[in-house]
Order: structure tokens, then C-alpha cells, then sequence
């Protein structure tokens, strides 16, 4: 999830239009990007090798593209060539899990981190079997939130797919609130509105602070 956003704010790897959309200024969504652009440009995003990035970035993907994905580290060094539509990323320190995007998905990944406005052009899936870290998750309501509240409805996920659809009324009739047993729209009435899909347990949850 929003955590899962698991985006450098200076790099090509999210296809950025121009260079407004990647930067990491006093946006619409600000508060999230300025902590997410602080971890990716300290030192908690180093790994010990492409190696292990490799294997922690295909954690996320599933059979259909575990050999056919781009892998790419958060800095978008690209340390496997790949063949599908499909990029692969390693999980940020404390923010999220690994995930897999398509090209559609990336591009909702730059209007999110620059606040301006998004519409699908297609029907897209994100994968992100490995789950959200302990410490990561989001807001199920609030596309900005970068810790739980008390009302905020914070959900650290297990593995789960997510989806997005150039008409948001495909999305009616699902729940869209965490305590459901199936899948559940996140972010609903903004542009960034997309459906979760759970496919394994939900992990413990983090306490409000």
C-alpha cells in the first residue's frame, strides 16, 4: 500500500513527464513525500549487494514474472534487465515491502508523489506478495498520512495485489473499509483511488502512537 510508495524523488525509473512531477518540494502531498524522499537519499536504503536487491525485489513478484521483470535498486540503477512490462524494487528500509509495478502503475507513482491529479488509461495491477514491513503500511483513507492515528484507519498488509481502473465505479459495492475479509478500496474519492486484494494473512498491527 502507500508505504507502499517505494519511490526515488530524482529518478527515470517512474517514466516522470517533467521534472515537477518527481520533485520533492512544498507539494500537494508534501508531508509523505518529504519523508519518503528522506529515506531514499540516507543511508538505510543500502544493501549489501544486486544480488540481495535481486532477491528482495522478486519477493514481491509473482510466477507469472519472477523471470521475466526488470529489477531496478531505489536510486533506478537497473541490476536486472527483464523483458515484461513489469519493474521490480526492492523493499525501503521501514516503509514498505518489496513490489512490482507495470507502466501504468509507475506513472500513478509519480502524480501520487507530486500531488497532481491521476486517471488510468487501463486496467493495472501492482503486486506485492512479500507484504508491507512491520513498520510500514498507510492510511486506508488519507493519502498523505505517514504514521497511524487514531482515526486514520492504518492497516500494515499482508501479500496482497492491488489495482487500479480508469473508471472508479467498478470499485462500488466493495467494501471500503479494513475490517472486511476480502478485498477493499484504499484512498476512495481521490485521484488515487485502488482497489486491495489480499491473498494471505494479515500481519500484527502497529499501535497508534
Amino acid at each position: 500500500m502507500l508505504s507502499h510508495t517505494i519511490l526515488p524523488c530524482n529518478q527515470p525509473f517512474l517514466e516522470r513527464r517533467s521534472d515537477k512531477h518527481m520533485t520533492c518540494g512544498p507539494l500537494h502531498r508534501a508531508a509523505a513525500a518529504m519523508v519518503i524522499c528522506a529515506a531514499f537519499t540516507g543511508p538505510a536504503i543500502a544493501q549489501s549487494s544486486s544480488e540481495a536487491m535481486i532477491a528482495d525485489a522478486l519477493r514481491a513478484a509473482p510466477a507469472s514474472i519472477l523471470e521475466t521483470a526488470t529489477v531496478s535498486d531505489l536510486s533506478g540503477n537497473i541490476l536486472r534487465e527483464g523483458t515484461s512490462d513489469y519493474t521490480c524494487f526492492p523493499a525501503p528500509d521501514g516503509l514498505a515491502g518489496p513490489m512490482c509495478m507495470d507502466a501504468e502503475w509507475r506513472r500513478w507513482m509519480a502524480a501520487w508523489m507530486g500531488g497532481t491529479p491521476f486517471t488510468a488509461e487501463r486496467l493495472a495491477i501492482a503486486y506485492m506478495l512479500a507484504g508491507d514491513s512491520p513498520d510500514g503500511g498507510a492510511s486506508n483513507n488519507d493519502p498523505a498520512a505517514t504514521k497511524p492515528t487514531a482515526d486514520n484507519n492504518w492497516i500494515v498488509e499482508g501479500p496482497h495485489l492491488m489495482v487500479i481502473s480508469p473508471d472508479p465505479s467498478v470499485y462500488d459495492g466493495i467494501a471500503t473499509v479494513i475490517e472486511t475479509d476480502g478485498p477493499y478500496v484504499m484512498w476512495t474519492g481521490t485521484p488515487y483511488v485502488h482497489l486491495m486484494v489480499p491473498i494471505a494473512a494479515r500481519p500484527e498491527q502497529r499501535s497508534v502512537q
